[in-house]
């Protein structure tokens, strides 16, 4: 492959500088709308096309979702809750591809977190999205008791009989008991929340002692080392978009970049925290079949539903017009299949043990009536 070294396993450098471009190098969304489309552009996505309806048995006021140019997103009216993909099946799809292609990733494993599996006996995924970790974490541990959480009901009715699925926002105050997890596994939530440290704070209470807290995120930065993936590409203007956006809308995408995982489980409280960096190939280049396994699934996740990523948040925050969106995702499709690209992308996993010797904090309702006490 050239001059292009192969992506996979940890790299212990600080992120590159490439990361930090500001948003006045990012190209105007006109310039997507002056190009000509490519005509090799195989692009099946369609703004505007109607989506299936949910038929999840939940309240009216769940299933409320926001419409934008035929997609829905979640909507809770009362809550600050925020999701920037849909969550309609050409969503979902994608997701599953996604789940599969980080359990590869891992190595075929659910967790790098070192609990035996005779400890496991309460686990909980925040932001389960379509629920295939969950499923397959309680089918692989049919002794641990799983809960699954989401913002959105998309996840199946037929689940193992140790898991259950609930509609929860991760972002607001978690409302389980505290001590009640052997594991809280958080992943992909990059560009939904606003407060890194809270959460880590929420999941610190709700772990027991001793018990651990992962979390698995990436990077929005396409890269490559040989200079394949070339500025003013459309590879190189994804990560540039969305660092911006996520700094309009309060919501950073720059959770690998500024080490918010980390950072948030050394001031929660977590200790012999761990960090696990891969780079994962986004286009099946590389000559190691596995790695080359691992990015054909990547670019597969990502062409499953191009426009589900960028709508919200190219259209709604940074003010993209249909056209452009359309667009920009000719082109990068077109980049996505260009054999003389090597392209990859960042992932990190960081996960930290709750001390042993720490007593179960008290949540803020027993805190009020213990303090009320007192002062009687």
């Amino acid at each position: 492959m050239g001059a292009a070294s192969s992506p996979g396993a940890a790299a212990s450098s600080p992120p590159v500088a490439a990361t930090d471009a500001q948003p006045t190098d990012i190209l105007p969304a006109e310039h997507w709308a002056e190009q000509e489309l490519p005509r090799e552009d195989d692009n099946d996505s369609s703004l505007g096309d109607d989506v299936g309806s949910s038929t999840a048995s939940l309240s009216a006021s769940i299933l409320e979702y926001r419409t934008i140019y035929g997609r829905t997103f979640h909507s809770d009216k009362s809550t600050d809750a925020q999701y920037w993909t849909p969550n309609d099946e050409k969503q979902n799809e994608s997701m599953d591809i996604n789940h599969h292609l980080l359990t590869l990733v891992l190595g075929g494993k659910l967790f790098r977190a070192p609990l035996k599996g005779d400890e496991i006996k309460s686990v909980i995924d925040i932001g389960t999205g379509t629920g295939l970790w969950a499923i397959d974490f309680a089918d692989q541990y049919p002794q641990a008791s799983v809960v699954g959480t989401d913002l959105s009901p998309i996840q199946p009715t037929w689940v193992p009989p140790n898991l259950r699925f609930e509609i929860e926002d991760a972002t607001l105050e978690w409302t389980y008991k505290a001590g009640s997890f052997d594991l809280v596994h958080i992943r992909y939530l990059f560009g939904s929340v606003a407060d890194w440290p809270a959460l880590f704070r929420q999941a610190h209470r709700a772990c027991r002692p001793g018990g651990y807290v992962e979390s698995f995120e990436a990077s929005c930065v396409m890269d490559s080392d040989d200079g394949s993936v070339a500025p003013g590409s459309p590879m190189n203007e994804w990560g540039k978009v969305f660092h911006a956006a996520g700094k309009k809308f309060g919501r950073s995408f720059r959770v690998y970049e500024d080490e918010l995982q980390r950072k948030g489980m050394e001031e929660a409280g977590f200790v012999d925290v761990e960090v696990w960096d891969f780079k994962c190939p986004l286009i099946p280049w590389p000559a190691d079949p596995k790695l080359k396994e691992i990015g054909a699934f990547s670019r597969l996740a990502l062409e499953q539903d191009v426009e589900g990523y960028v709508l919200f948040v190219w259209s709604q925050v940074m003010g993209w017009s249909p056209q452009q969106i359309h667009v920009y995702i000719a082109h990068l499709r077109k980049q996505l299949r260009d054999p003389h690209v090597h392209a990859f992308f960042r992932m990190r996993v960081v996960y930290g043990k709750k001390p042993e010797t720490e007593e179960p904090e008290a949540g803020p309702a027993a805190a009020a009536a213990a303090a009320a006490s007192a002062s009687a």
